[in-house]
């Protein structure tokens, strides 16, 4: 593990690499949450047609599959009566209600601004159909206008692991492939860059993660831990002094004993892998809606296997403290750095002091502190259309 906390392959790393000039990103589970917007949808699904859905096995099964791929698998999986173009027109519609409220994931708008501010070609290669990429991307401000290239499977011979998706977009970008760096979640789509001689960055779910790690150039946990530099592109000067601004994260859970646990009722985590690292902001209790605390918050792995998180809250004033057993409600506005897996997410003294200190300064200054103004707990309880609509409050 090198000194930005990413897993880089050894061997590689000892050889020159080309210089990257222009980078390809993945849409879904890369730069955009769909799985979590998209949440039910699936399982609704079948239930109309008197199917269970298999909770175990579907658990990321399908992920990175082409469109008509997936159809197959799903009709041969559970068998259903119909044709994969049947099946298509029929859930198709089911996840377009819900691809508006598909959030940005951490870093993602931030990646994708600074690449085109610094005049980096970027593509967007995804093995969805390209009316489907357009649709999703649509409710994002400005991101068909900053991408060169925008690509789906039905725009090439074969989608991914096939290398055609990366090969097209290097070619209309006017870049070499082994000039292009692709950023991907899933293995088919590490898998296609390979083919494709790309280098690779991968940012895995849990269930991609072993797989990926073989065959990645760089493994993160998460955009925020991307360094440009370390593929010869223009760094980030966004930092303030040690803290990065980032875009709200809001989440509930109940807190026991330093630890929130944001387990939903199907037994997932209500926050995605992506969201990893050491953050602050406020929290507050759901019983008395008075007290708000500046926290510094922990966000790792589990010890063990489990879809749990490991979210440590700390508060930053010591002189307060939050009472266990109870709901808490999070606003999460900078980011300070990543947790290592060893660490799950734990911290020394020494640097949780640190972290309180630069939470404690950044919170305090209007970059940060004007999140402040944006209700941190609702009338309702937090749904994604929260959370889009919290988004749009740049100031009070």
């Amino acid at each position: 593990m090198n000194c930005c906390g990413c897993e880089c392959n050894n061997a590689a790393a000892e050889t020159p690499k080309p210089k990257i000039l222009a980078v390809i990103f993945d849409l879904d589970g890369t730069l955009l949450d769909t799985e979590r917007a998209t949440k039910g949808v699936f399982e609704e699904f079948l239930a109309r047609h008197g199917k269970v859905l298999d909770t175990e096995g579907e658990e990321k099964k399908r992920l990175g599959m082409t469109l008509k791929d997936s159809a197959a698998s799903v009709i041969e999986d559970y068998h259903l009566p119909f044709t994969p173009d049947q099946f298509v027109q029929q859930i198709i519609p089911m996840y377009q209600e819900k691809w508006m409220y598909a959030k940005a994931l951490p870093g993602a708008n931030r990646l994708i601004k600074h690449f085109h501010d610094h005049g980096v070609p970027i593509a967007l290669a995804s093995n969805s159909l390209r009316e489907y990429i357009d649709a999703k991307i649509s409710h994002h401000r400005g991101w068909k206008e900053l991408f060169s290239v925008i690509l789906g499977s039905d725009q090439v011979k074969a989608g991914k692991p096939s290398p055609y998706l990366f090969e097209e977009a290097a070619k209309q970008m006017g870049v070499d492939a082994v000039h292009c760096l692709v950023i991907e979640d899933s293995l088919v789509g590490v898998k296609a860059a390979n083919a494709a001689g790309m280098e690779v960055v991968a940012i895995p779910s849990r269930g991609e993660a072993a797989g990926s790690s073989s065959l990645a150039d760089t493994v993160l946990h998460s955009l925020l831990e991307f360094q440009p530099e370390h593929w010869g592109l223009p760094p980030f000067e966004d930092w303030v002094d040690k803290a990065l601004p980032i875009e709200p994260i809001y989440f509930s859970g109940l807190y026991v004993n330093g630890l929130v646990c944001v387990v939903t009722g199907d037994g997932r985590s209500a926050l995605p892998d992506q969201v990893w690292g050491v953050f602050f902001g406020w929290a507050v209790a759901v019983a008395d809606m008075q007290n708000t605390y500046r926290v510094v918050v922990g966000i790792g792995l589990d010890h063990n296997s489990s879809p749990d998180k490991n979210i440590q809250l700390h508060v930053v004033d010591g002189n307060n403290c939050c009472t266990s057993n109870q709901q808490m409600k999070l606003l999460l506005v900078g980011y300070i750095r990543e947790s290592y897996t060893k660490e799950v997410s734990s911290m020394d003294a020494e640097t949780l002091e640190e972290c309180k200190s630069i939470a404690s300064a950044s919170l305090d200054l209007p970059i940060f502190s004007h999140h402040g103004c944006v209700p941190l707990y609702p009338p309702q309880p937090f749904s994604v259309e929260d959370m889009i609509a919290s988004d749009e409050i740049e100031q009070c």
